[in-house]
């Protein structure tokens, strides 16, 4: 193993090892604070074994050979659909906000009818029992 530092190098049957101890069940967490690891490095240590083998666990750090993998340019309908996409889901949104707002204003109606009667210190119920002689 190697000592405390920023650019430690551990041997491959190290890695192995824990890497082998979170495939059977252990939580990366205990397995690499019991190491003196980070979360992240263990997590570097299993992706490169899955992608490469022990080979990718071998690999100095930077860019890798061989040809980048470059995003395409997006092309001119690839932005317009984009833009398409996204007015109709500002449409979709502002649809909801005017049914929300439906119902705001139904509820606030509603609770001003509620309200008057007891303003009035009656319930609505009582005004046609008070006639009687």
């Amino acid at each position: 193993m190697a000592g405390r530092g920023k650019n430690r190098q551990f041997p491959t049957a190290y890695k192995l090892k824990a890497i082998r101890r979170v495939e059977r069940g252990e939580g990366v967490l205990p397995v690499a604070r019991e190491l003196g690891i980070s979360r992240k490095i263990l997590h570097d240590w299993i992706k490169a074994w899955k992608a490469h083998g022990p080979e990718g666990l071998n690999r100095k750090p930077g860019p890798k050979p061989g040809p980048r993998k470059l995003k395409p340019v997006p092309t001119y309908d690839d932005k317009r659909s984009a833009l398409t996409r996204a007015n109709a889901r500002i449409a979709e949104l502002e649809r909801l906000v005017g049914r929300q707002q439906m119902d705001i204003d139904f509820f606030r109606k509603a609770l001003r009818a509620l309200e008057r009667p007891a303003a009035q210190g009656k319930p609505a119920s009582a005004s046609s029992k008070s006639s009687k002689p």
